[in-house]
């Protein structure tokens, strides 16, 4: 087993936690800590009751999330938050999450990792934000229907479906994009045209984008904000229990979007 002092130490190096700007509500880094020494890993999307109660059943005691535990912004400590609060408290459960750190990491990010997942190789960076690139990029030569069934063999085995707007008959992807998660936005299909990228994929985005997809001329493929990330926080514990020999659980708790 390993002190959670020295885990946390090892996880902000490998992610670079303290050097990648985030949203405010991300709170990158160790999110609550614990005094004994890490047993077991349960790796979850989502800080939520669902990973709690899970990471306690499999008697785990180091919770890792790509949603922390502030995700949804400061609030009282009251109801849901203060039962989820207390049983991991009583159980000396911590709690480690990682936004934008993992999202863009080179081994164990989601966009990388997706990427592969559809076989598809990248070869550039993709969806910058303060400097630094969350997805990726690459060329291809594939139909892009092709694609979506990977993407969609793939988000049903996660819990979630795929939506696809601006597809054409017929068409052959040539330059595609990734950014996991929310990766639909002005900023995203913006730096897409003018890199001439014909086939984006995200998780999800707001309706316009769905719309603007037809007048760019570009396939936008949602393959669900919860199944294209549940690939990073499963592949960064698998690594920490292969390293430092311990046990690790997936916890699946899709929430259909």
């Amino acid at each position: 087993m390993i002190e959670t002092r020295a885990l946390v130490e090892y996880l902000d190096e490998l992610l670079g936690t303290s050097r990648i700007p985030d949203y405010p509500g991300a709170v990158n880094g160790l999110q609550l800590s614990s005094d004994g020494p890490v047993r077991k890993i349960a790796a979850a999307v989502d800080f939520s009751s669902r990973s709690v109660a899970a990471a306690i059943a499999e008697n785990a005691n180091f919770l890792l999330v790509h949603h922390g535990m502030f995700w949804a912004g400061a609030k009282p400590i009251t109801g849901a938050h203060f039962k989820r609060l207390r049983l991991l408290i009583q159980n000396d459960v911590a709690v480690y999450s990682s936004h934008l750190p993992l999202d863009c990491h080179s081994t164990f990010g989601n966009n990388v990792l997706l990427s592969r997942t559809l076989g598809l190789e990248p070869d550039g960076e993709f969806a910058h934000f303060k400097g630094n690139a969350i997805g990726v990029r690459g060329r291809a030569d594939i139909a892009t229907s092709e694609i979506v069934e990977r993407a969609r063999s793939f988000a049903h085995a996660n819990g979630g479906d795929v939506v696809v707007s601006g597809l054409k008959q017929g068409a052959m992807t040539k330059s595609w994009a990734i950014c996991t998660g929310a990766g639909a936005s002005t900023e995203t299909l913006e730096e897409a045209v003018a890199l001439g990228v014909d086939t984006l994929i995200v998780g999800e985005g707001p309706h316009w984008t769905a719309v603007e997809a037809d007048e760019l001329g570009m396939a936008i493929i949602y393959a669900g904000h919860y199944a294209t990330e549940t690939l990073g926080v499963r592949a960064l514990a698998s690594h920490l229990a292969e390293h430092f020999s311990l046990e690790w659980i997936p916890v699946n708790a899709p929430t259909g979007l």
